[in-house]
């Protein structure tokens, strides 16, 4: 559909991650914006600052004026994550107001443009905001959606260059639901292809199939960055001609040489057969971050950018918030919080710990996301947890969940490995870190444990004297 003429904007679950960054796209074109959300948050609070009435109450009298009197030119902007029953959603069908999922609406702003859409089970965030701070650091006009906020840029949405420009469009194409299917992207990036989402999909084959599908939405003339074991998973594409090129640290077209784990950074050097750039410094550390800058890199050559601003965009980049965000950091402790919620986010998680700090005992502090995840990836989950060597589990986060019979943070628990392990409360958290001798300190999840990160910190930095970074 056309956004021609559209005056106003209003959206349910407006303090969600990518809802927030189409909000801001909409206030950029001088869109009026409202919304509904069921708690306050940070991101929320930024919002309210740049002018977006945003209410907590899901009834009709909390819905602005100019949002019932302008249903023509009014667009409500949803979220599948928002429940059926509620009751502006379902005024707004039954008034006959044009609806959108976040999904469609992506779609709708970035069809026709010149689009780079960054796909996969794990690694988007991190991807797309490398990419978007590659190409704004290098002065090209850049529009970015991304499922994160950057530490750069201290948001989820970015855009850089003069009105009339054309704007190089970097989104995070989100598997869940199915959403990046709304996506015509002109490159795509696939970063990962591992079971997930099954509470959707009913199998890792209907997923694979649907990145199959995302595949197919490319360009024809566009190129496809997808990393190498993906690229194994994958069906192969049917009817397209498209310009494949496989990354990785092992054996791949792309792939970095000289991988070297600093303390707070790693060092590698750049190769695919056409460019080698030494020496690049990645201050966020992480294998999976190097995999991660390799496509980055690629797709800023690919964009006409040099060696020396890889390099240089490569140095400052912050990362994203709770993407291996170090906290707190001494020679005999750390402190680390991650977004990571699948088996294979955690077995890198803290296979890149160890490899930083190979003399601290690890302590992983984990929440489990979604009740279907933890009972479709339980012993997954116990695996990647063992490479800690103590584990604190807390309960289960629902998020849009109800609770499963029988599944809970005890299931998790048998088959761990290491030689501490319990599952307590949150609010008995910080009084079982006052019993432990601890060392590097990893909180893990996507649920709410952020919330317990400023306490961590300080108590970590009270009682081991941490200077923070």
């Amino acid at each position: 559909m056309s956004l021609k003429g559209i005056h106003s904007a209003h959206f349910l679950g407006i303090g969600g991650i990518g809802m927030s960054s189409i909000a801001r796209w909409c206030t950029s074109k001088g869109i009026a914006v409202s919304g509904y959300d069921r708690t306050p948050s940070a991101l929320i609070d930024e919002l309210i600052k740049e002018g977006v009435k945003i209410s907590f109450e899901d009834s009709l009298a909390t819905i602005p004026d100019e949002i019932k009197k302008n249903k023509e030119k009014c667009l409500i902007i949803w979220t599948p994550a928002l429940p059926e029953e509620s009751i502006q959603l379902s005024y707004f069908r039954d008034q006959g107001y044009t609806l959108l999922k976040r999904s469609e609406m992506l779609g709708n702003i970035t069809d026709g443009k010149f689009c780079i859409a960054v796909a996969g089970t794990h690694g988007k965030t991190t991807t797309s905001s490398m990419i978007a701070h590659l190409l704004y650091q290098a002065d090209v006009p850049v529009t970015a959606f991304l499922g994160g906020l950057s530490q750069n840029y201290q948001s989820n949405f970015l855009l850089s260059g003069k009105k009339g420009k054309d704007t190089v469009f970097v989104v995070e194409a989100d598997e869940f639901d199915r959403s990046f299917l709304w996506l015509k992207p002109s490159i795509g990036v696939i970063t990962s292809v591992d079971a997930d989402h099954l509470d959707v999909y009913g199998s890792e084959d209907s997923m694979i199939l649907s990145f199959t599908d995302f595949v197919n939405l490319i360009h024809k003339k566009g190129k496809l960055f997808i990393q190498t074991n993906a690229n194994q998973k994958l069906n192969k594409p049917s009817g397209k001609k498209l310009k494949v090129k496989e990354y990785g640290l092992r054996s791949s077209q792309i792939t970095a040489e000289n991988i070297k784990a600093k303390p707070n950074s790693f060092v590698f050097d750049y190769q695919d057969g056409d460019h080698r750039i030494t020496g690049i410094e990645l201050p966020i550390p992480g294998y999976h971050n190097v995999e991660n800058a390799l496509v980055a890199i690629a797709i800023g050559l690919s964009q006409g950018l040099s060696s020396q601003q890889i390099k240089e965009g490569m140095k400052s980049f912050k990362g994203v918030k709770r993407r291996f965000e170090i906290h707190l950091s001494k020679p005999t402790c750390v402190y680390i919080d991650d977004y990571a919620h699948h088996p294979e986010e955690i077995r890198s998680l803290l296979s890149s710990v160890r490899a930083m700090y190979p003399s601290l005992k690890i302590t992983a502090i984990f929440q489990p996301h979604l009740y279907t995840r933890t009972r479709d990836f339980a012993k997954g989950f116990s695996e990647s947890l063992s490479l800690a060597d103590e584990v604190i589990l807390l309960e289960i986060y629902p998020a849009r969940e109800k609770p499963i019979a029988g599944i809970s943070s005890e299931i998790l628990l048998e088959e761990i490995t290491s030689s501490r392990k319990e599952v307590i409360a949150k609010e008995n958290l910080m009084e079982s870190l006052s019993t432990r001798n601890l060392e590097a300190v990893i909180t893990i999840g996507a649920g709410d444990i952020d919330r317990l990160v400023p306490e961590v910190a300080q108590f970590l930095s009270s009682n081991n004297t941490v200077s923070e970074l």
